[in-house]
């Protein structure tokens, strides 16, 4: 068993039937919040390392990304509708789709030209789900709304 299969069997734990009751009752919703605050504690390892060269805080803060990711994965399974494994197969054809001059014969003379071919082949990809942007102003404002009552609640305005 892999470090990572551990990590999926322990957060299964958590939400079985006699598990964690915090852990049962958490659902995508529930989670928004726990999930902007772990990215934002990330934001602040990264620069805890850019600042003294310690990466143990990043260390850890990607760890509590990670199970903002794994649990949403373990819902989504008990809900039936995808798997870890969905999860995970979902950002490798991404990846790969991407990275034509990677995985792919084309061809690209920086870094530029890869922002640039990525934005095109991710415009291609949406074709049909323009739909799905009209959310993104609505889920920026409630991220900004949740980030600002943990810096509030934290004491940090």
């Amino acid at each position: 068993m892999t470090k990572f299969e551990e990590f999926e069997a322990i957060i299964a734990r958590l939400r079985a039937p006699d598990g964690c009751p915090w852990d049962r009752e958490q659902t995508h919703d529930s989670l928004k919040k726990p999930c902007i605050e772990e990215a934002a504690e990330v934001i602040c390892g990264i620069n805890i390392l850019s600042k003294t060269g310690d990466p143990e805080n990043l260390k850890e803060e990607l760890g509590d990304l990670l199970l903002q990711v794994v649990m949403h994965a373990q819902i989504a399974k008990e809900e039936g509708l995808f798997t870890m494994d969905d999860v995970i197969q979902t950002v490798i054809d991404k990846m790969v789709r991407r990275h034509p001059h990677v995985f792919g014969s084309a061809a690209v003379s920086g870094s530029g030209e890869v922002l640039q071919k990525w934005d095109e082949i991710k415009k291609e990809e949406k074709a049909g789900k323009e739909w799905t942007e009209a959310y993104l102003p609505d889920a920026f404002e409630e991220a900004k709304q949740l980030i600002d009552a943990a810096a509030d609640r934290k004491g940090f305005r």
